[in-house]
């Protein structure tokens, strides 16, 4: 074997040890710094040492250099266990292993209704509040889903498009309140504007969910329209009606604040059919805790394997630097009781 075959052979180890491994506690590397501490400790101890080898006869050895450095070789033994053993306090990791994992993924977008009855308080705070706070909690229970957000009144605004910045559309949720649209439902253009956010989507489930207290009153677009128009884009709509069949509210009157009943104008037949027709599910929240299970259940229910994506996965290498160093241990003390066994 040349030199150019050692070269290569050096190179291939160095590479495979320190560039295409990574390592979980590298800084277990200090622990190298005992190495040149132990040789300058057996090069003091020996410099003045007589070294005896028992032999049947040592005659014809004791001037043999070739004997006096393989003399050594328990030593040179032991601190390559030493080195063995650091690294694999090091915990080598493959990173070049890697697997593919199929993970859950969907493109959904939120169509909220903010007309000023989603102020009513028999959600606490108010309806809007408590929804935010819900789909909010959906959304970050959702990792690995695209979302984005519509709401509507009297007219349509797409709030946030598709994105997989959970952060950013939190950010903008919390910026969401009454009075930022002209007053109205209108909740055709509310579900059409989130069909414009999800039909050129590739995802392979594409969902809304709307969200509504009241019945379609504004917006040039009905929602049967909309609802053709998302089922015409393979887009499922789950739709859900908020709010107490009738609720208490206070009101001021010329003989001071007095509370008043109040009845819910929700659509039922409208919401029932833009789910039937788009192969979603219509659901009723009366409270907070209704509204939060229909989440969860919309959760369930769409839980599709999106995509293969890839993941890295490193593979722990630390037990073979364990068994070589207690290898080298073992020889180091095999030689150092038989071929190179000293007479006190």
């Amino acid at each position: 074997m040349n030199r150019d075959n050692y070269i290569e052979i050096f190179t291939a180890a160095f590479n495979k040890l320190f560039i295409e491994s990574s390592y979980h506690s590298p800084n277990w590397f200090w622990a190298f710094s005992i190495i040149p501490v132990i040789i300058a400790y057996y090069i003091l101890k020996n410099s003045n040492d007589q070294v005896d080898v028992k032999f049947s006869s040592s005659e014809g050895f004791q001037e043999d250099r070739l004997f006096k450095y393989l003399q050594h070789i328990p030593f040179v033994l032991v601190n390559l266990a030493v080195i063995a053993f650091v690294i694999a306090l090091a915990r080598p990791q493959d990173a070049k292993s890697w697997e593919q994992t199929k993970t859950q993924g969907i493109d959904m977008v939120l169509s909220m209704d903010i007309s000023t009855s989603m102020n009513a308080p028999d959600f606490k705070p108010d309806r809007l509040e408590a929804s935010k706070k819900i789909a909010t909690n959906f959304i970050l229970d959702r990792p690995n889903d695209r979302f984005g957000l519509v709401v509507f009144a009297g007219e349509s605004f797409t709030q946030c498009p598709l994105t997989i910045d959970h952060d950013r559309i939190i950010e903008l949720f919390k910026d969401i309140r009454t009075g930022i649209l002209e007053d109205g439902t209108a909740i055709g253009s509310g579900l059409a504007t989130a069909v414009q956010r999800l039909k050129d989507s590739d995802a392979k489930s594409k969902v809304i969910i709307l969200l509504t207290d009241g019945e379609n009153n504004a917006g040039s677009i009905s929602p049967k329209t909309a609802a053709e128009l998302a089922s015409t884009f393979d887009i499922k709509v789950y739709t859900i009606g908020i709010g107490k069949s009738v609720y208490t509210i206070d009101r001021k009157t010329f003989f001071g604040t007095q509370q008043q009943q109040v009845k819910s104008n929700i659509d039922h037949e409208a919401l029932n059919n833009i789910a039937k027709v788009t192969g979603g599910k219509y659901y009723r929240a009366e409270s907070a805790e209704t509204l939060k299970n229909i989440y969860e259940e919309i959760d369930r229910l769409e839980k599709t394997e999106l995509a293969s994506l890839k993941f890295y996965k490193k593979t722990d290498l630390h037990l073979p630097y364990l068994l070589i160093g207690i290898g080298f241990l073992l020889i180091s003390k095999a030689l150092g009781l038989t071929i190179f066994k000293t007479i006190g």
